[in-house]
């Protein structure tokens, strides 16, 4: 059967066979792009159909170009791979890609799952037994945990509550804490020895169970106690601090003299006057208070004027009179703003010695007067 115009085979030579004495090919050089065939119809050099227009003229010439195919051996190491090309063909074979050299593990193929048998469905129970006890073990201990620390909170909290309460017991009921010792401070006119001798009831006692009343009374009995303070001294003793009432003048009376403090309690009394102390005149007795202003008067003058005073007269609250060693008289008034006047009063003395002059009005300290 005649092949139709213009599909005429295409003639291949034979391939090129290359020689030990050609020259190194470069890299490619021996692998030439393939001329594609024409699918319907062959084309002339030189001549070019149009398009969608068939040649009706034979083919005189064909052109093709030959395919030098060398071995893979020849071919550099990225052609390697490349398989060679068949006589003929019109279309270059894909790539081989390049082997992955690492090693990958193959996953296993889906095997169907073995049939449960009796053995290890027992295995399975007992497995799933053991971690349920796991678990109730887990949060039997996660909750008695807090229990835990919560009662022995509680245990510690008693403990040191008894502890407390057994110190407390011992120290207070145990002979070693018994009253041994009483020490006084502050004692001068009084004998230390007779206020030891008030308190002797106390000893033996523990001495957190002194009976501070019974103390408090048995020092009222001293008179020239003005004020005391009781400190406790473990194991055994007791301290008494006392201060002792400060006499500010001596009281006239009918047996004699009474030195007095400013409150009027006696502190001691002699037929004679007392040196280095003043004479009171209070009209209305020591409990006036023409009495109480000549004593804060007294109390508020310096040491150096108090030992110089005389007498003091005080009918009134507000007509305190001084009279110094020398003859001096000194008009003070009330007993208001006394230690203003004390300073005034200093002050005129220093400038006008007693002797000099024969009164010193403070009365009215702005505006002193002398006479």
């Amino acid at each position: 059967m005649r092949r139709p115009q213009g599909f005429e085979r295409p003639v291949v030579p034979p391939a090129e066979t290359p020689t030990d004495s050609a020259p190194p090919a470069r890299k490619g050089a021996g692998i030439r792009r393939p001329v594609r065939p024409p699918a319907a119809q062959s084309f002339v050099r030189g001549s070019w159909p149009s398009r969608g227009a068939a040649s009706t003229e034979p083919n005189t010439e064909s052109f093709t170009e030959p395919i030098t195919v060398q071995p893979a051996s020849a071919l550099p190491g990225p052609l390697a791979s490349v398989s060679p090309l068949r006589p003929g063909s019109g279309a270059s074979p894909a790539p081989t890609p390049p082997a992955d050299t690492r090693s990958t593990k193959t996953q296993p193929a889906d095997k169907p799952a073995a049939p449960l048998t009796p053995a290890g469905a027992r295995l399975k129970l007992r497995a799933a037994r053991r971690a349920r006890k796991r678990y109730e073990r887990e949060e039997v201990r996660r909750f008695t945990w807090r229990s835990r620390r919560r009662r022995n909170a509680w245990l510690a909290s008693l403990g040191v509550t008894v502890v407390l309460a057994a110190f407390v017991v011992v120290g207070v009921y145990s002979p070693l804490m018994a009253l041994r010792t009483i020490e006084v401070v502050g004692a001068n006119r009084i004998p230390a020895d007779k206020i030891q001798a008030a308190l002797g009831d106390q000893l033996g006692t523990p001495l957190p169970l002194v009976d501070l009343a019974e103390v408090k009374k048995d020092l009222s009995e001293f008179t020239l106690i003005q004020s005391y303070v009781t400190e406790s001294r473990p194991p055994a003793t007791l301290v008494v601090r006392i201060v002792e009432r400060e006499p500010v003048g001596a009281l006239a009376t009918g047996a004699g003299f009474d030195l007095v403090d400013a409150a009027g309690v006696v502190i001691q009394s002699s037929p004679e006057r007392p040196a280095g102390y003043a004479t009171i005149d209070a009209r209305s007795g020591s409990g006036s208070a023409g009495f109480l202003a000549a004593t804060a008067v007294i109390a508020a003058l310096p040491e150096s004027i108090r030992t110089g005073l005389d007498t003091v007269t005080a009918a009134t609250k507000d007509d305190v009179t001084l009279t110094l060693v020398g003859g001096a008289r000194v008009v003070w008034g009330s007993a208001e703003k006394s230690e203003y006047k004390a300073v005034v009063l200093a002050a005129l003395i220093v400038s006008h010695p007693v002797g000099t002059v024969g009164e010193y009005d403070v009365s009215s300290p702005d505006s002193a007067v002398l006479r």
